[in-house]
C-alpha cells in the first residue's frame, strides 16, 4: 500500500517576474515531488479568487496555498506548508515557524511585496 501525498494549489503572481523564477527555483529544488503542486496564476483571476474565498488584493500580496485538506492559508503559513513538501527545504519550513523568527520574517516578507509592488506600479 503506497502512500501518496495528496495535491496542494499556490496561488501565485505571474505578472510578477520575481515570483516566477522563485516558482522555478522551486520546481527546480522540489524534483519529483514538485509534481504534487498545482500552481494557479492569479493575474486577471479576481472573480475566481473571490469564489473560493481569496480577497484578490491580498493575493497579490500574500502567497495562498489551498492545502491537502482544501483550506486555504496565506503568507508564511502558505510558505510552510509548500516548503514541508520538499525534503531540502523542510528544515526551513521549520525554522520559519519558529515564534522569535516568524515575526521578524513576516515584517521583512510585507515590507519587501510592498516595495516590490510600488517599484512595478502596481501598489
Amino acid at each position: 500500500m503506497s502512500e501518496e501525498k495528496k495535491k496542494i494549489t499556490v496561488f501565485y503572481d505571474g505578472a510578477c517576474p520575481s515570483c516566477v523564477k522563485d516558482r522555478q527555483k522551486y520546481e527546480k529544488l522540489a524534483g519529483k515531488d514538485g509534481e504534487e503542486v498545482c500552481w494557479f496564476d492569479i493575474t486577471g483571476q479576481e472573480d475566481k479568487l473571490r469564489e473560493m474565498g481569496i480577497d484578490p488584493r491580498k493575493a497579490v500580496s500574500e502567497l495562498h496555498v489551498q492545502d491537502e485538506q482544501q483550506r486555504i492559508v496565506s503568507e508564511l503559513d502558505a510558505y510552510i506548508v509548500l516548503m514541508s513538501r520538499v525534503p531540502l527545504l523542510k528544515p526551513l519550513a521549520w525554522l520559519i515557524g519558529l515564534p522569535v523568527i516568524r515575526p521578524l520574517l513576516s515584517s521583512l516578507y510585507h515590507w519587501m511585496v510592498k516595495r516590490r509592488l510600488k517599484k512595478t506600479g502596481r501598489l
